[in-house]
């Protein structure tokens, strides 16, 4: 299958194709004699491992290594994967049902205790999560979890404030040229924020891909573009020049 055909099929862009093609997470087994990309079935089978690890919060580093290795095993991953959507799975069915009941309380067809109220909330550990840290290492849970497991609630709302607060002055200067100063003082805003916020060190180099990232995933992307059509580009560009610069 071609780039375009597999984009189409799985439901993401060419361009993340592309990028996993260019950090070695994914090299399609064929080219054309034009040179454009083959996928093959295994190709696609190492697609969906890599989206499955995606979805549960696998950074792209980590998955490269995990499937990159010689003890890596594919039923094994697949098992863990379905055990830790079903528990995911189950705790969503309890929320929703909270939820329509809820609806019902406001409407006042039905009394609803306290304890019913809060069904389906679980801020405890992933039961599954003892397995993934054993075998697929400490770092990847970390990441997932990341620092936002151990603060107060009023500390994770004044951090989104000053997350959002710093898209919304980017998303204001998206027009000016990327290596402005003022474009560069509020980069270097985000590097800083990222770096005392997330539990995670960016090194230069590692915010400088993360820009990329910014565009190369479509996920990123829309996110970021909420606060402005082309915010994630102006991003990238803005992350990639504050790193080459602050190397030197």
């Amino acid at each position: 299958m071609k780039v375009k055909e597999v984009a189409d099929l799985v439901g993401i862009s060419v361009r993340t194709l592309h990028y996993y093609d260019q950090t070695g997470l994914l090299t399609p087994e064929g080219r054309t004699e034009s040179g454009y990309r083959l996928y093959s079935d295994k190709d696609l089978e190492t697609l969906q491992q890599i989206l499955f690890f995606r979805e549960l919060g696998f950074p792209l580093k980590k998955i490269k290594e995990i499937i990159g290795s010689p003890s890596f095993d594919r039923q094994e991953a697949l098992q863990l994967h379905r055990k830790m959507l079903l528990e995911r799975r189950k705790r969503i069915d309890k929320m929703i049902a909270t939820i329509d009941k809820t609806m019902q309380y406001v409407k006042g067809e039905i009394q609803m205790s306290n304890k019913e109220k809060f069904e389906g909330f679980d801020f405890s550990h992933n039961p599954y999560e003892k397995e993934a840290r054993e075998r697929w290492g400490n770092e990847a849970v970390d990441k997932s979890n990341a620092k936002l497991g151990n603060i107060s609630e009023i500390q994770r709302k004044a951090m989104g404030e000053k997350m959002n607060a710093i898209y919304r002055k980017l998303s204001g200067l998206k027009n000016t040229p990327p290596e402005s100063d003022e474009a560069q003082e509020a980069i270097k805003e985000w590097y800083d924020f990222l770096n005392h916020n997330t539990g995670h060190h960016y090194s230069l180099d590692a915010f400088k891909g993360l820009g990329q990232m910014y565009v190369e995933d479509e996920r990123f992307t829309n996110n970021i573009d909420k606060f402005g059509d082309g915010l994630a580009e102006f991003m990238r560009d803005a992350m990639a020049i504050y790193a080459d610069k602050n190397k030197k």
